[in-house]
């Protein structure tokens, strides 16, 4: 009987120590990891030339969030699985990456073990998720039967990714870019690509705009 081939993985994280402890716990004869992406943008360029069967990313990355690039790499790897791998709690953070195509929902607070026995399973159909996040899922499901509509039908807190929601409340508070960088301990330059984009999702023209949306929501 012929092996099964290893699945092969694309690792998406801004932190190199930490492609590498994720590179090492993947160490398996069933799992190769193929490439690795520091920023979304560099996902963006190298997923769709490797077509990995999973791509391993993160949410907080420099210049376009891990959010944006499922909503862009979903629609152009439909074999690939898109699991995000991320410290981050926040439930809009959760239910934007499944509306947007996200296959799976990880933390990073999973042993090396736990992360491999994740990988795995998704080659036999197991949904990398916990229990808690797939509770989570289903009950915003179960209430919206829109949820594969417009992600504007839900609002500006399910619109945003948690990072841009704090950078819009600073910014409708009158913060400058720097100012915005030093309460939130980011570069100015992170913060114009925040704002950048949460202009283009909340559909205004400039950051008055946006100030007066927040305040009337």
């Amino acid at each position: 009987m012929e092996a099964e081939t290893p699945l092969r993985v694309l690792l998406v994280d801004d932190h190199a120590l930490v492609r590498s402890a994720i590179r090492q716990a993947l160490q398996a004869p069933d799992v190769e990891v193929v490439g690795e992406a520091a920023s979304a943008e560099e996902a963006l360029s190298v997923a769709p030339q490797l077509h990995p069967d999973l791509l391993l990313l993160d949410i907080d990355l420099p210049g376009l969030s891990g959010i944006d690039a499922v909503r862009e790499l979903a629609p152009r790897l439909p074999d690939t699985r898109i699991v995000m791998l991320t410290v981050s709690m926040d439930r809009r953070d959760l239910l934007q990456a499944i509306r947007f195509g996200a296959y799976g929902y990880l933390t990073k607070d999973l042993s090396g073990d736990a992360l491999l026995r994740a990988v795995r399973g998704i080659r036999r159909g197991d949904l990398p998720m916990s229990r808690q996040h797939a509770a989570t899922v289903m009950e915003s499901f179960g209430r919206n039967s829109r949820w594969r509509g417009s992600p504007q039908e839900d609002g500006v807190d399910s619109l945003l990714s948690a990072r841009e929601s704090e950078v819009l409340r600073l910014l409708a508070e009158g913060l400058t870019d720097r100012e915005i960088a030093g309460a939130l301990s980011i570069s100015p330059r992170t913060v114009e690509s925040h704002v950048s984009n949460l202009l283009r999702k909340l559909g205004v023209r400039n950051r008055a705009e946006a100030a007066r949306h927040y305040r009337s929501t």
